[in-house]
């Protein structure tokens, strides 16, 4: 099922976050994305659904999380890439730059990697949320070093309007040797830690 709304909402409590997602879920007919505990201490709720189901759970929910509300994003019409980059590493067939940009919040880098989409043909590789990054979050594309390099400009300019950026970086023509850590693709076997 190809998902087109998104909406977020980032937590600084485990606690009031699983409060906050029952609180979604009982005000419209939505369908959980994802839904956990994020470094540091923090909850992520992701939910999907029509704009109006999204919208109301999204109003719900902040009133139950008052208080402990981290960010929050609400995306109507959401690019095809960005759920599979967010639910596992999409390897591109073809290399020429590498962009990487790393947000203090889960929820910058899901906005971020929709602009990127939306401003220029990179492929999103992955959207990481968070997990063993100390509650940032990481996008990584790639594509032409022009086409990375407009894609960046829009990404990093929501990011930084938020005040959530770290950082951001463009590697042309990156090194094979670095490819299959940058993302893991089809390494699960060779991990040191699982």
């Amino acid at each position: 099922m190809e998902h087109s709304v998104i909406g977020v909402l980032e937590l600084a409590s485990i606690a009031v976050g699983i409060k906050v997602l029952d609180s979604m879920l009982k005000a419209a007919p939505v369908e959980i994305l994802e839904a956990r505990s994020v470094c540091p201490g923090k909850y992520l709720a992701v939910i999907t659904g029509g704009v109006a189901a999204v919208e109301m759970s999204l109003a719900r929910g902040k009133e139950a999380g008052e208080g402990f509300l981290v960010d929050q994003l609400c995306i109507s019409n959401l690019h095809r890439q960005i759920i599979p980059a967010i639910r596992k590493p999409q390897e591109p067939a073809l290399w020429d730059a590498l962009g990487i940009l790393e947000s203090f919040s889960a929820v910058a880098s899901i906005e971020a990697g929709d602009a990127a989409a939306k401003e220029a043909a990179v492929w999103i590789a992955e959207i990481r949320l968070a997990i063993g990054l100390g509650g940032k979050s990481t996008l990584k594309m790639i594509g032409g070093i022009e086409t990375v390099e407009a894609a960046m400009a829009a990404a990093s300019g929501r990011v930084r309007a938020k005040g959530l950026l770290c950082q951001e970086v463009i590697i042309p023509n990156p090194h094979p040797d670095i490819r299959p850590f940058l993302c893991e693709f089809g390494r699960e076997e060779t991990l040191l830690w699982k």
